[in-house]
């Protein structure tokens, strides 16, 4: 399966991998359901050659189906199937056969349902019809074959825009485009220490809303920032922002030095500018050692701990925001975390105003039980139905669990922790 991914151009390494299962497996059918931007649904990429004749003559779009050229793409929105079972649980889902499906050649076949997952991260799901019922080795085998068509994803998506192309359900505006580029590649991270996972609701005129990490070999940085304005003013300055504390981090700056580099590009930026060229944040970094939790509040709402069943922000100094005074002064303070601990780190667009009916407070507390993926998505999603589906600001959420096990092995089934993964709905 790596040779026929290997063989094939970026764009058809994911159909080279399909045709080998289809011939290892006698698979009637075999797809790659890429995870939506939105987060609330799957997406079936499909190959439709045009042979000669124009889109428009070829077979009517289907369902939730959109085409370029001679490529589909078809939204298939969570609905608590086995589908999002499958992303949920980080289980093989199978589904008996169906009578009324759709499709006649699929009436007879077993649907199986594999998570396609890199250390947690969702890509997807790899949707197979059987002729016959698998067996416990067989679903084994199609859950490894899913966590290797996640580096499959992975190493090719770098060369084409075809998985980008998929998962984007609208075409983004010039101030998404840049803000999107900003983010992490992967928006969750599993390791034996921790679970880490970000989301970002953008606004309709985006809000300048970043969150980032990187892992060293003891150290977890992170950042959340929120550039004041919005569109493309403000992803540029979110921008600069974001590259100033990259810059010295990769440099081996304190962390109180890192507010500091990114507050002095942000100043010199502003200079001669009448625009609102600052940035609030909350930088930080964590001993994966010890679980000594660095923070510093550059002019930013506190974040939230969560120990046990009692939710209460963390006391931060609260400095300038990076980018009003060049000769601003930055402080740390820290936060030893507890295995078990769940910190939670939110912008102002969780906070606006229409938003602001729903307590934020309680939704933390009811989300506790979810995995950081679900848990970010949920609470994103909360604010989103207070704003009526019209945000002011965006609404980014960064959630981090400390499990406190840096010196031992992580536990993982096919690229995710089940035990740590959401329960069934």
């Amino acid at each position: 399966m790596l040779a026929a991914a290997e063989s094939a151009s970026p764009v058809r390494a994911v159909e080279g991998v399909a045709r080998e299962l289809g011939l290892a497996f006698g698979a009637v059918a075999v797809s790659l359901l890429v995870t939506d931007s939105s987060g609330r649904a799957l997406v079936r990429l499909a190959h439709v050659p045009l042979a000669g004749v124009r889109a428009t003559e070829v077979s009517s779009l289907g369902h939730g189906e959109r085409r370029e050229d001679e490529e589909s793409a078809t939204v298939l929105p969570f609905d608590g199937g086995p589908a999002e079972q499958a992303v949920r649980t980080q289980t093989v889902q199978v589904v008996p056969p169906d009578a009324r499906h759709p499709e006649a050649d699929l009436v007879t076949s077993w649907r199986v349902l594999a998570p396609v997952t890199e250390r947690g991260e969702s890509i997807g799901v790899l949707e197979l019809y059987l002729r016959e019922e698998p067996d416990h080795e067989a679903i084994g085998e199609i859950a490894e074959i899913g966590h290797l068509l996640a580096y499959v994803v992975i190493a090719n998506r770098r060369h084409t825009d075809l998985f980008e192309w998929g998962q984007r359900g609208e075409a983004f505006s010039m101030s998404a485009e840049i803000q999107q580029r900003l983010l992490p590649q992967t928006r969750t991270c599993e390791a034996a220490a921790f679970t880490l996972a970000g989301w970002l609701e953008p606004a309709a005129s985006i809000g300048g809303d970043t969150f980032d990490y990187s892992l060293a070999r003891d150290l977890l940085h992170l950042s959340l920032t929120d550039a004041m304005g919005h569109g493309v003013d403000a992803a540029l300055t979110a921008s600069l922002c974001l590259g100033g504390l990259r810059g010295s981090r990769r440099s081996g700056m304190s962390l109180v030095d890192q507010a500091g580099a990114a507050n002095e590009a942000l100043s010199e930026y502003g200079q001669g500018r009448a625009g609102e060229d600052y940035v609030t944040g909350l930088i930080g970094r964590l001993e994966l050692q010890t679980g000594a939790l660095e923070m510093v509040n550059a002019g930013h709402v506190a974040p939230y701990l969560l120990r046990d069943s009692e939710l209460s922000p963390i006391r931060l100094p609260v400095d300038l925001p990076l980018g009003m005074f060049p000769d601003s002064a930055y402080g740390s303070t820290t936060v030893t975390l507890r295995a078990g601990d769940r910190v939670v780190l939110v912008t102002d667009g969780m906070l606006e105003r229409n938003v602001a009916r729903r307590d934020i407070r309680g939704a933390i507390q009811d989300t506790r039980d979810l995995h950081p993926r679900e848990a970010v998505r949920a609470l994103a999603d909360g604010a989103l139905a207070a704003a009526g589906h019209a945000l002011e600001d965006d609404a980014t959420v960064l959630c981090l669990d400390w499990h406190g096990q840096h010196d031992q092995p992580r536990e993982s089934s096919s690229g995710a922790d089940l035990s740590r993964a959401s329960r069934s709905l």
